[in-house]
């Protein structure tokens, strides 16, 4: 085998050093990839494959992206799930002697992604660090490209597992210890992929990361920080601070602080209820438009849809901090031109915090710089529009914003406003910035000008009209005088050449001006990278202080996003209550009355409450409305612990601590589990789970199993909520035998959605009545979704079968009678024989009064319907 040169043993130890990442090692204007990752490069990239030393009997697999466009590349690979190290080459290859110096000077992974093109702006990209112990978790969460950084401790897998679907975090990272199958651990939320790293357990040791953490903050205890005794926390967030060192090849300077928080201040929501409610992506097309969050986010910058976004993860459960918000909510919804001053201020700040992060990791140029100078100048009038607002209601906002007056004022003189993307080619600073920079501007731009001012003053002081100032390679800007007139050439004129028609001659002034006008482009470049280096270190000193700007645009523009929202939609203020009831007035879907644009929203009322309003009970026929009624509820809740207006004509809200969503579930083949498994784990964890302040939503429980096994379970899941739990409610059913529970149950109350009746067919009114119907209307609705009319009539012969009782224990019919001929016999046997009096020694009446109904089960009292059936038939 051929033995590697020098280049390809390097790229070789540099793919060793990282065997877990793709390597694009620089060579010229090229990131070039070999051997396997040239091939995974070119399958993935779909770029050509070729061959170094194709020649020889052992070619190399190469493949190669241009160096301008690599970032637009890395991103490809990153959004597949690969790492990718970039080995940069370390010096100028023009006086680089033997091998160009070259280093890995950074590597990319999902969650350590910091380039524009790379990340999502309206979404945060966290990277997740967790340190699973037994009793209780440490996590910590970092957002790379904004310095976002938290920590928390969860009780239990299922904790965990609910911060985990909030976050969801592109790369996880876990002790080595805890590597488990390639899906990874058991606790990881299904609907979560990202890539997992296993990192050595000494990264765990809380020592250590707790010296990491101090480290990075400048600080001689965490007891500043909130987390000085939340040791699984700190080992998390240690752990994932050594590894951003690790791959970014230099400390995070704009990570300057951690926050943790407890998981017991926000509402919890599980997966299935995130993604029954839509409220970041809906569920049929993953889309953000038919979401909640589609509806309320108008904000300006993306900052504020990030911020928007969280909150609708993490709604609150301090009723003070609520109204807080909708204090500003309500004083921007009541001024119009001030909400629409504030919205064309906000739009041209831009994305502050990813912004400063890329000055702060020296991923920035000219153009952010630029982009910079224009944020803090709407930043300042940001700062001026607050002064004049409310100060009870402003006035913090108004103290956190710093536009920063002198450094605006520096970069507003600095930068110039067609400043290129690289920061090496110059051009990014305006004329009377620096000196020295002015000079060599001046000469890259006019030395030929400058030239054809030294050949006339030659002239002039020679008196030789021939006299021509003229360039070439070998001599560069040299005199020429003809071979009539170079007698005459003054003595400080050094003959450089002789010609048969002329004499060429240079000075000392015009090589001194030749080394300024060849190197002045060179030299201004140099220069302006200089001036750059200077400018970006002054602005990395300002980061918290713009980091803290940032976050605060965030807040002000989601609350403005809530209150454009809710003037365009006509929401109103809710009322909210630490304890209490849901007592909404007509209440409206905030997403499917947006999206309805053919016919006006039917509001609807709803109370629910943990005494005699706990549970209800919706009956009523399929596509009539039930479930866009308790989702609306449940969003209507959520929007108000957010902090937002709601859509209503009036509410009052006692927080929930929990939202429950058991909607509907389709066969999950990937993870093997029927609907019915679906249906049966989600409300087993709702049943275990839910407390006294939780809000639940059911819908048609026990409808993926037989008639009787449903009906029994969805009756035992109903008395288990309203005995023993005692949440607040919402409960559809097509089994219109739980409405009977209302006579024995006092905190159950039976609801339908009216329908009304018109030559066999039905007509929604989609508003909820009291009482409840004993009616599913099935076959009209099968006759509306267009079943053939054949099918449609053959259901009514079917149906009149059953209602006529001519059918079997499972509910099936006993023998289909021919089209038009109708049995006589009452088919359904009665606990009396027709037309007979009831026999009080009748044993199964003696048995009946025994019974006490209240104590039976479903099952059971199915079962004894059941036996008493068999005992009057003589079986």
């Amino acid at each position: 085998m051929k033995v590697p040169t020098p280049m390809m043993r390097h790229f070789l130890e540099v793919k060793e050093e990282h065997p877990d990442c793709l390597v694009l090692y620089r060579c010229g204007d090229f990131y070039e990839t070999f051997y396997d990752d040239a091939r995974t490069a070119a399958r993935e990239l779909d770029i050509t494959l070729t061959s170094r030393d194709k020649n020889s009997d052992s070619p190399v697999p190469m493949a190669g992206v241009p160096y301008h466009a690599a970032n637009q590349y890395i991103s490809r690979l990153v959004e597949r799930g690969y790492k990718v190290a970039v080995c940069e080459q370390m010096e100028d290859p023009k006086t680089a002697k033997g091998m160009v110096k070259r280093e890995v000077t950074r590597v990319v992974t999902p969650g350590l992604v910091v380039d524009e093109e790379n990340l999502q702006a309206d979404s945060n990209n966290f990277i997740l660090s967790v340190w699973p112990s037994d009793e209780r978790q440490g996590l910590a969460a970092l957002d790379i490209s904004t310095g976002e950084f938290t920590c928390t401790e969860t009780n239990g897998e299922d904790e965990l597992a609910h911060e985990l679907v909030k976050l969801s975090p592109r790369e996880l990272i876990l002790p080595e210890s805890a590597r488990a199958e390639k899906d990874g651990p058991a606790w990881l939320p299904w609907g979560l992929r990202p890539l997992i790293d296993h990192r050595p357990d000494i990264e765990f040791d809380l020592k250590r990361a707790r010296e990491n953490l101090l480290h990075q903050f400048k600080a001689d205890s965490l007891r500043g920080y909130g987390c000085e005794n939340l040791d699984r926390a700190v080992r998390a967030a240690g752990a994932l601070l050594s590894y951003v060192r690790e791959t970014q090849k230099r400390q995070a300077e704009h990570v300057t602080a951690i926050r943790p928080y407890s998981v017991r201040d926000f509402m919890v929501m599980d997966e299935a209820t995130k993604i029954n409610l839509e409220l970041e992506r809906t569920i049929l097309e993953g889309r953000k438009h038919g979401s909640l969050l589609g509806v309320l986010d108008c904000c300006r910058t993306p900052i504020g849809s990030r911020t928007l976004k969280r909150w609708l993860n993490y709604p609150l459960l301090d009723a003070d901090r609520i109204r807080r918000r909708l204090n500003v909510v309500e004083a921007l919804f009541l001024q119009g031109s001030q909400r629409e001053t504030l919205s064309d201020i906000l739009k041209e700040i831009g994305d502050l915090s990813r912004l400063a992060t890329r000055i702060g990791m020296d991923r920035s140029n000219g153009r952010d710089l630029l982009q910079l100078a224009q944020s803090l100048d709407a930043v300042g009038r940001l700062k001026a529009f607050l002064a004049d607002m409310r100060e009870d209601v402003f006035g913090p906002f108004h103290r956190r914003v710093d536009p920063l007056p002198d450094l605006a004022k520096e970069l507003e003189r600095a930068v110039s406003e067609d400043a290129p993307v690289t920061v090496r080619e110059g051009r990014m600073f305006k004329k009377g910035y620096h000196e020295e920079l002015d000079e060599l501007i001046d000469l890259a731009l006019h030395g030929k000008d400058e030239i054809l001012r030294i050949e006339a003053a030659e002239k002039q002081a020679t008196g030789l009209p021939t006299l021509k100032v003229r360039y070439n390679r070998v001599f560069g800007y040299y005199i020429e005088i003809s071979k009539a007139q170079a007698e005459k050439a003054p003595e400080h004129y050094i003959r450089k050449q002789t010609l048969t028609n002329a004499e060429r001659f240079i000075t000392p002034e015009l090589k001194e001006y030749e080394d300024k006008v060849l190197h002045a482009e060179e030299r201004r470049n140099d220069l302006e990278y200089r001036l750059f280096e200077d400018l970006r270190g002054r602005i990395s000193e300002r980061l918290p202080a713009l980091l803290s700007t940032a976050e605060t645009v965030g807040s002000l523009d989601a609350l403005a996003s809530l209150s454009e929202t809710a003037a365009r939609n006509d929401y109103v203020r809710p009322e909210i209550l630490p304890e209490g009831p849901v007592d909404i007035r007509d209440g409206r879907h905030p997403v499917v009355e947006a999206l309805q644009k053919d016919e006006p929203f039917i509001p609807n009322d709803t109370l629910l409450d943990t005494e005699s309003n706990r549970l209800t009970v919706i009956t009523g026929p399929n596509m009539a409305g039930k479930s866009t009624i308790m989702r609306q509820v449940a969003l209507i809740v959520l929007m108000a612990q957010v902090g937002s207006f709601v859509p209503a004509g009036k509410a009052s809200i006692g927080l929930a601590d929990r939202i429950f969503t058991r909607v509907g579930a389709a066969d999950n083949l990937v993870r093997g589990l029927s609907t019915f498994m679906v249906e049966m784990t989600e409300t087993a964890n709702i049943l275990n789970n839910a407390t006294k302040r939780s809000l639940i939503i059911l819908d048609e429980i026990g409808r993926g199993t037989s008639t009787f096994d449903g009906l029994s379970i969805a009756w035992a899941v109903a008395e288990h909520i309203h005995d023993r739990i005692g949440a607040r409610t919402l409960f559809a059913t097509h089994y219109h035998e739980l409405t009977e529970l209302a006579r024995t149950k006092p905190g159950l109350r039976n609801m339908s959605v009216a329908v009304k009746e018109w030559e066999e067919r039905i007509i929604f009114l989609r508003k909820l009545v009291d009482g409840a119907t004993n009616r599913s209307y099935g076959i009209q609705v099968g006759r509306l979704a267009g079943l053939p009319p054949e099918v449609i009539a053959r259901a009514r012969e079917v149906l009149d079968n059953l209602e006529h009782g001519e059918s079997d224990r499972m509910g099936m019919p006993s023998f289909p009678r021919p089209r038009g001929r109708r049995r006589t016999d009452p088919g359904q046997l009665s606990l009396f024989s027709a037309g007979s009096k009831p026999d009080a020694d009748d044993p199964v009446l003696v048995e009946l009064d025994r019974v006490a109904p209240e104590t039976l089960s479903p099952i059971e009292a199915l079962t004894l319907i059941f036996d008493w059936k068999k005992r009057r038939k003589g079986e």
